[in-house]
């Protein structure tokens, strides 16, 4: 399984509105387990198409490295999310720091619900609905924002983007230094 180049922030695939997909999607289960070689080999617990370079409704995800040793129960794995959509948002937000493979060494606190529910289609499309909470809300929410063309920093105001505008610069510039394959535009 390929490791794949992880676009960066500047790249206009993430910001793209992306498509749904069709069980006759070529290499579907390829491309999935492509995924989560990537997203491993990037230290990452989510990765959604866009990030690529595809603009499909799809993300991986595996939350469990949050998790301590004593919180087993809520492990839940791997997770495939195909043609997700979030169909009810908890009313209590909490900040949390969060970080993108997109945007390498680039962190800050985003306000989120603490809970979510999610339907989508699992990696045989069967349909599906989850209630997710914690951290696995935080990362679920995170790469369906992906496939909306929205990325974690269109969440921070003016003055937190001018602290990590110099950050953004030297991925734009390409002169940052990450330990995974990208693609900077």
């Amino acid at each position: 399984m390929p490791i794949l180049p992880i676009v960066t922030f500047n790249d206009a695939v993430l910001r793209e509105k992306t498509k749904p997909l069709t069980k006759d999607y070529p290499n579907l289960k390829k491309l999935i387990a492509d995924m989560f070689e990537t997203m491993y080999n990037s230290h990452g617990v989510g990765l959604a198409a866009p990030q690529i370079g595809l603009p499909i409704q799809l993300f991986t995800v595996n939350a469990d490295p949050m998790f301590e040793d004593d919180e087993e129960d809520l492990k839940m794995g791997e997770l495939v999310f195909i043609n997700p959509k979030i169909t009810s948002y908890g009313d209590q937000k909490i900040p949390l720091e969060e970080g993108c493979l997109s945007i390498p060494d680039v962190r800050d606190r985003v306000f989120r619900p603490i809970e979510i529910t999610i339907s989508y289609l699992d990696a045989n499309f069967n349909e599906q609905t989850m209630k997710a909470d914690g951290w696995l809300s935080r990362v679920i929410q995170h790469e369906y924002d992906h496939l909306q063309g929205v990325l974690f920093i269109d969440y921070l105001g003016s003055f937190r983007k001018r602290i990590i505008q110099s950050k953004l610069d030297s991925i734009e510039n390409g002169t940052f230094l990450v330990d995974y394959p990208v693609v900077p535009k």
